[in-house]
């Protein structure tokens, strides 16, 4: 490994390092441990920046083309800043009937936020999401790791009012 490329690995904490190496362990290949580097880097940075990116593939002997491929198929690695906590919210055709539409623009109206946005103090980004699968409960979203169903404009004040 290149004296750039060890520069490269020393953006990422020991900690980060230590976990990356952790997962590598329980699988066949460094590149195998690709998904959960980039979930490890979010999980301390809230996102993948191109440099996180970079020192990960180096650590995983990949390119950055290859893991960034990995990183902006999937939805949920981001590779923008994002706030505190993400808000995903169900956009499916089931919430969208069920009144979902009303819950986004409650949702946009408490926050102060269009889809796509962070608050001014940095605790929360608004996301859409194609479907979160609990169509039986629409409509629905996720707010960092917490799962709301059933939604109304009041339930709404009562989430982001706690």
């Amino acid at each position: 490994m290149s004296a750039a490329e060890q520069d490269l690995i020393q953006a990422l904490s020991d900690e980060e390092i230590g976990e990356i190496e952790k997962e590598i362990t329980h699988l066949n290949g460094r590149k195998s441990a690709a998904i959960d580097a980039l979930k490890i880097v979010q999980k301390h940075r809230r996102y993948v920046s191109d440099e996180s990116l970079q020192a990960v593939a180096n650590l995983l002997g990949m390119s950055f083309a290859e893991l960034d491929g990995i990183a902006t198929f999937y939805n949920l690695i981001f590779r923008k800043p994002v706030g505190e906590k993400v808000i995903l919210l169900c956009d499916s055709v089931s919430c969208w009937i069920m009144g979902g539409v009303d819950i986004r623009e409650k949702i946009k109206s408490k926050l102060q936020i269009e889809m796509g946005e962070t608050t001014p103090d940095d605790k929360y980004t608004l996301l859409p999401m194609s479907c979160l699968g609990d169509c039986d409960h629409a409509p629905a979203m996720i707010v960092g790791e917490d799962v709301y169903r059933d939604l109304t404009n009041e339930r709404i004040d009562e989430i982001f009012d706690e």
